[in-house]
Parts: structure tokens; sequence; C-alpha cells
């Protein structure tokens, strides 16, 4: 049996997968950085995820070869990172390799010295290159350490500067046509073709189409619509979903959505129900709603934990295989389905376009259900009766393969876009499942992932937390529990959000920027203070922050919090016209900004039947707070003096000025529009 190297006491999947590497892996700690700074030697920051899998192969090839481990632990000292556990870490040296390189990647591999300061990186690299690469490494370290200190000081600067936003003089100032900029530049940048953005490969990028779909909700213009239901369509009809599981991989490494990178990961699958239920409401498409529902099942059966939280990914491979687990080859379909199978290969294209490689076919489709039964003379009830039942017959043949490998951490961010993504798929269906699952899943983080004085956990493990929270943590986390108050009534999930927001803004806050720091004031510093402001896959944690102080201003009537969210995004201003692909969760606080925004206060007996009502509408410029009597609306300010005994009123407010009440959802919907 191998002998474990220092990664034995962790609890992270990903770097227990290294734990019997021959590599002398450290977690990141006080550990392995003073034994560096004792020895004198450069470290080795090599980090990851599980379910990346360029990272399977660099320490298949790397990290299990015992020559290659020797080069690395007789020079080094050799740091293992979970990108998803530390971000902050992360962070700081992607960055640096970015800056060294022009781009970045996972794995990630960055030598810094014994306190941190990065001075070179890279990302995968092949054996007989990575070799290379340490004995040079080596030479340079111990010959020509001045160079190296010179090259540390420099990138350590230069990371430090790429993320600072001074803090600007002019009062906040916006306008309508900064939106309307910011909209026709990223449809510049989106598919009108095959959907999401030009090029491959291509990733959903969910904030992209929110903010066009918000565009459409406020403005009516149809070609922000038509490019999201584009690539909704699109994507739930490629190889990206999984058409007999539920579900979207990372991304597809072609144009047409067809062949994904199989990992499927918590975050995307949040925004995209999302997503999803939002597009329903304003197309009523089927197919969305199927979506939503898919995705949910797959979220129920293969991410979701006994207490009910959510578990972070499904890796890429099985088997040693990218994609092994779900692609079919035609004869496995002949065999399973009998008499079906003509048909369902037809369905899925398998043998046509679902072809791949080595006989292996990727299922997706090109027609709607309704136009496929009627290709087959049934009508569409008959026909998804049938289906459903080939699906199921597959799934249970699928979940008989050996599985991909299940990184089974509990990440509050990531979990807080799930939430989200379950309220509003309850706000749009009304099906009560939906809610449950939300807030049996907040109430468990509220629990054990929460301090009474607000203090955050970015992980928890069984019951217990670890890992001090991130800006990113509180944000998410805040914005998903002010949603599911807005769909639930429960005054608590708000004043949560609330005492989430005073703790950042006591222990985030740094002088000269009106950016929140990624880590606490109270957090381990690294080399590099890091200021998250550009939206990705997941938006920035500033910019959902902004959003969270911008409704949270309006809930407990505070304006020194409206302040900061208009101040934050006064500084970013200048950005979000130029690369609106990179601030499209700005854009939509700019929107809130430019045009009405409401807060609707619904009070009495039937209030949240009414709230029901309005959450069926896509109201992106609204905010709702629903309490039948003065005990359910505790510590909420903006109830105070609304409540008529025996009545249910309706209150449209705007921008903290309330006309005066009206009696159905109806009259305050005409004043809305």
């Amino acid at each position: 049996m191998p002998k474990p190297n220092h990664l034995k006491e962790q609890t992270s999947p990903y770097l227990l997968q290294h734990l019997y590497n021959p590599v002398d892996w450290y977690p990141w700690g006080e550990e392995a950085l003073e034994k560096a700074k004792r020895e004198n030697k450069p470290l080795l920051v090599s980090i990851g995820y599980s379910a990346c899998h360029w990272c399977h192969v660099m320490e298949k090839e790397s990290f299990e070869d015992n020559e290659v481990a020797y080069l690395m632990n007789s020079s080094f000292v050799c740091i293992k990172v979970d990108r998803e556990e530390r971000p902050d870490i992360d962070h700081l040296y992607m960055n640096a390799v970015q800056l060294v390189s022009g781009q970045g990647g996972w794995p990630l591999n960055c030598f810094a010295l014994p306190d941190g300061r990065p001075f070179w990186g890279g990302t995968y690299f092949p054996k007989e290159q990575w070799k290379n690469i340490l004995a040079r490494i080596t030479e340079l370290y111990n010959d020509n350490y001045d160079d190296v200190l010179k090259q540390a000081d420099n990138l350590t600067k230069g990371v430090s500067g790429s993320s600072f936003v001074a803090a600007g003089n002019d009062k906040p100032a916006f306008d309508k046509e900064d939106v309307r900029k910011m909209m026709n530049n990223l449809l510049e940048y989106m598919d009108d073709q095959e959907g999401g953005t030009k090029g491959a490969p291509k990733f959903p990028l969910p904030n992209n189409h929110a903010f066009l779909l918000h565009y459409y909700g406020q403005n009516g213009d149809q070609k922000s619509l038509d490019q999201v239901n584009i690539s909704l369509h699109k994507m739930a009809m490629g190889g990206i979903y999984d058409q007999i599981g539920g579900g979207f991989a990372r991304y597809s490494t072609d144009i047409h959505w067809k062949v994904p990178h199989f990992e499927k990961m918590l975050y995307d699958n949040g925004q995209l129900v999302s997503l999803y239920a939002n597009a329903w409401k304003l197309t009523r498409k089927p197919l969305y709603k199927d979506v939503v529902y898919e995705t949910v099942s797959f979220v129920d059966r293969e991410l979701t934990s006994p207490d009910g939280v959510f578990f972070s990914a499904l890796d890429a491979d099985s088997e040693g295989e990218e994609g092994k687990y779900y692609v079919w080859k035609a004869a496995e379909v002949d065999s399973l389905l009998g008499d079906d199978a003509p048909w369902v290969k037809d369905y899925f294209r398998i043998g046509d376009k679902g072809l791949w490689e080595n006989g292996n076919n990727i299922l997706l489709r090109d027609k709607s259900d309704e136009a496929f039964a009627q290709s087959m003379d049934l009508d569409a009830g008959a026909f998804r009766g049938l289906l459903s039942k080939v699906k199921e017959k597959m799934l249970i043949a699928r979940s008989k393969r050996v599985k991909p490998g299940l990184d089974d951490k509990v990440l509050v961010s990531w979990n807080a876009l799930m939430i989200e993504g379950l309220a509003d798929a309850y706000a749009a269906f009304e099906d009560e499942a939906f809610l449950n699952k939300a807030s049996n899943a907040a109430d468990f983080l509220l629990q054990h992932a929460m301090e009474p004085d607000g203090k955050l956990y970015r992980t928890v493990r069984g019951k217990r937390p670890a890992i001090d929270g991130f800006l990113e943590d509180y944000a998410l986390f805040g914005s998903a529990l002010i949603r599911l108050y807005q769909v639930s009534g429960n005054a608590a999930y708000a004043n949560a959000a609330k005492k989430l927001t005073e703790y950042v803004m006591r222990h985030f806050r740094e002088d000269g920027t009106n950016l929140f720091y990624f880590s606490s004031q109270r957090s381990e510093k690294l080399a590099a203070p890091h200021y998250e402001f550009y939206d990705n896959v997941i938006p920035s944690s500033n910019s959902v922050m902004a959003r969270v102080l911008f409704y949270l201003a309006h809930y407990y009537e505070n304006p020194e919090w409206g302040q900061q969210s208009s101040k934050m995004l006064n500084d970013m201003k200048e950005r979000l016209d130029k690369y609106s692909s990179s601030f499209s969760n700005w854009g939509i606080l700019l929107m809130h900004h430019t045009q009405p925004f409401h807060t609707i206060v619904i009070t009495g007996p039937q209030a949240f039947s009414a709230a029901k009502e309005m959450g069926r509408h896509y109201l992106p410029n609204v905010l709702i707070a629903a309490a039948k009597n003065e005990s359910q609306a505790a510590g909420l300010p903006v109830f105070e003096n609304r409540f008529v005994k025996e009545k249910t009123l309706i209150y449209p407010c705007l921008m903290g000025r309330c006309k005066l009440p009206v009696e159905t959802v109806e009259d305050v919907l005409k004043q809305l529009q």
C-alpha cells in the first residue's frame, strides 16, 4: 500500500484524489509555508478541482510518476489546492499566470517564493515538458535568485493593481442610453444562429441571458428576447443537455452545443433553472418547463445530500474516459428498446447527427416533441407518455454503468444559486416541492454555516462548517435569501440577508475603494488582495453584493445601503458598454437605476395568495413584500402603517414613495404597465 502524503486529514474530494501520489503534497497552510521558509525552497502551488478532466490527465502523467515526484519533492514544497474551496488562492495565482502567459485554466501550476508571492506559472504541461520546467525553475531559483525576486515583486504588484478600482469622486449618475448601449454591445458578441456567444467553446453564461431577458421585460425589445430563445432552445436540444437525465454540462466544445465537456456543475444548473423558469413566464414554451423539471430531478437524484443541501459536481470521466457514462452505441439502444429502438434513434439522432467517435453517440434532438409526435401520427400527450417510459428505461440501464466521480463538497455560494433557482421555479410553476427544497437547504445553511453575528462559512461537511466565507458566499446567499423571502413570505429569510450584509459592511470594506474585498479582513492575508468585479459563468461577488444592497435598502428603508450600491455601480460605469458580456449582472442593476423600480407591499388575509399570483408574471423591476399581519412583518420597516384589519391591500411603491393601495393584483399590474 502506498504511503499517504500530507493530505490525509483533508475533506475535499479533489485533495483526497491525490492522497497516495508519490508527490509529497501539503494542503495550503502554515505547515507548508513554514517548511518552505525553513528550507528556502520555492512553493509549487498546483490548483484544480475534482471534475476537471485535464487535472486528472496531469495527475496520471506526472503526479503519479516517481521520477517526476522526485524532482518536485527535492526542489519544491508542493501544495495542492481545491479552487472551489479556496477561490481566494485560485484568484491570486490565476491572475499571476494570466499576466505571465496571457491565458489561464486548470490545472493551474504556479511557482512562488516561500512567502507566497508568485513568480512564474502555467496550466497543463505534458510530462516531459513538465520535467524540463521543474529543472529550469530549480536552476533559476538557486542561481539567479535576484531575478526571481524582482519578477515576484513585479508580478505581485501587477496582480494587486489588476483588480483594484479606486473610489470615484463623481456623484452617481446613470442614463437609460447606457443600458441600450450595453444591450447592443452584448448582442454583437452573441451567435444569432446557434445561440450563446460566437465561436467555440460555448459556455451557457446564464447571466448574459438574464440581462437580455430583463431588458425585454422592461423595454419590449424583441431582439433581446429572440436571442434568449435561440440560446435556450439550442442548448436544450443539444448534447450539452442530458436528454434522458436532465441537467447541463459545463460547456460545449463546438458551436452547435453538440459535444459537451461532460462534467456537470451545481452552479450552472442552479442558474439555468432560474433562467428557464423566468423565460417560461414570458413565453410559456413547454420545452422550458421540461428543462426546469428534468434539471431539478437530476439535482435531486445526483447532487442532493441526505440533509437536503447540494453537492458540487459530477466528474466528466468514468473508467478513465471522458463522457463514457453518457454516450450510447446504436446496438445498445437496439438491444435495450427492441421495437421502440428505430423511432428512439431517430428522436435522439443516433447514427446521424448524434454520432461522435468510436461508434458512440451523444443524445441530441432537432425536433420538438409536438413535431415528432405528428411525424409518428400520435397526439402529443400519447407521445410524451411513450417517451417518458423510454427515457426511464434508458436511465435505469445507464445507472448500471460505472458512474462519474461525485464531488460531495457543500459550498454555500453554489447552494445559494440552486436555492434561488428553486425559488424562481416555484414562482413560475407554483409547485410546492420546489419551495420545500429551497427552504430546507436554506434552513440547513442558516443553522450550520452561519454564526449569530452574521459570519458565514464557505463549506459544510456533515454538519461541521469549515473555511471562512468569501464575499461570493455572503453575496449569493444574501441574494438567494431575498428571493426566497419574496416567494415564501417568511421574514426570517430577509432578516438573515440583512444580518449577512451588516457583517459584510463591517468586515469586507477597504479604504480607497467602494468595492468589497473578496476575503474578510479577519481572514488570512495572501500575497495580494483581490476585488472581484467581472461577471463570468457566475456573476461577480461585488455585482451581486451591489444588488443585494439595493434590494435591502428598499425593504429596510436604509438610504446608506442604497448609496453604497449606487457608488459601486458608478465606479463600474465606464466598463459596462465596452465589455457588456463581463458586466451583465452590473447591467441589471443599471436597469434598476435608470427605469422605474417598484416595491409591492401586500398586507392582509390574502397577502400570500396575491403575492403568488404576482409571482406568476415576469416582473424584473419589482420587489415583493407580503405579510398577513404585523407579526409576520417583524423587522421590515416597509410594512409600517400598511395594515387595515380584515382587508387585503396592495401598495405600489416607487423608489420609496407609495401610491394609494389597490385591492386586486389586476389593478396593480395595470399600474406597473
